[in-house]
């Protein structure tokens, strides 16, 4: 399944999750069977046109009525920052869903 994240960098180690307002790339990861299989970045989501699973926010305040459209489940942090935190959180289940 394909996550994307909002993050300050392009660094798969040191990028952090960003509000949508401040982000400089998307992480896409790919994960599968419990495990990272890679990490990509892009400038704009638009760049990629595959279907992509969910989408990691920063808070459950972030404007997600546009990834809900797109058939996305919005899922918000607690106190994860890196994307290795939020991968390893995800995979137990430890996000916030965000909905209506």
């Amino acid at each position: 399944m394909l996550i994307w994240i909002p993050v300050d960098g392009s660094d798969g180690k040191n990028s952090k999750i960003t509000k949508l307002i401040e982000l400089k790339q998307w992480a896409l990861v790919d994960f599968d069977e419990g495990e990272v299989k890679s990490t990509r970045f892009f400038d704009k989501r638009e760049d990629f046109t595959e279907w992509v699973d969910f989408v990691i926010l920063e808070n459950k305040f972030e404007s997600y009525i546009d990834f809900m459209n797109e058939g996305m489940m919005v899922l918000c942090v607690r106190e994860e920052e890196s994307i290795e935190e939020i991968t390893e959180a995800f995979k137990f289940k430890e996000l916030d869903e965000v909905g209506l």
